[in-house]
């Protein structure tokens, strides 16, 4: 049984080794900007980007499990995308200072040849400390969390930044594992440990 990571995200692939899953990487080389959000909710759009990009690789390997996801961060009903700059990165950064916000990640599972397809949404709430500009500036100029949403990953030094968080801590790094893990174990009795 082979599965497919619709998906070049080193952290996404480092999650899904933790749990011994067999899987190679093809990425969908979905267009984002072209898929509109008009939806209601924002874990919606999240989770049908998942959707998407899963379907695209499935097209290709119709006798696979293809897995895809979609990370965005929420403050406020505003979708915090990765920073096209710094001026961005530092808006963002400064937003969630002293706050609280939503991590939210879409996944997708999908099998052509059985007819399987599978999604769900997984929610972190993540409360930030307060910052100052310095501590901002700093993480900017030595991170570059440019390929990050929200302009931050929480695995690395930005961790400093985290008052609390409720829920799955995987999730904020881009990957739900644990909500992953019960889809294939409970829901397709594919007992991924001891293949």
């Amino acid at each position: 049984m082979t599965f497919i990571l619709a998906s070049k995200s080193p952290r996404r692939k480092e999650i899904l080794k933790k749990i011994n899953l067999n899987f190679k990487i093809y990425s969908s080389e979905l267009n984002e900007k072209n898929v509109i959000n008009n939806y209601k909710y924002s874990s919606s759009y999240c989770k049908n980007l998942a959707i998407k990009k899963a379907t695209l690789v499935s097209n290709n390997f119709p006798e696979n499990y293809v897995i895809g996801a979609d990370t965005i961060v929420v403050y406020k009903n505003i979708i915090l995308n990765k920073p096209k700059n710094r001026k961005e990165a530092f808006n963002h950064l400064n937003l969630l200072n002293n706050s609280k916000h939503t991590v939210c990640t879409g996944v997708a599972l999908i099998n052509k040849s059985k007819k399987i397809k599978k999604s769900f949404i997984d929610k972190t709430e993540v409360y930030f400390n307060k910052l100052t500009n310095k501590e901002i500036n700093y993480y900017i100029d030595k991170y570059r969390p440019y390929d990050k949403a929200g302009s931050y990953a929480i695995q690395e030094y930005s961790n400093v930044f985290i008052k609390k968080i409720n829920g799955c801590f995987y999730n904020v790094v881009g990957f739900p594992l644990s909500k992953f893990y019960k889809l294939l174990n409970k829901e397709l009795n594919i007992l991924t440990n001891y293949e």
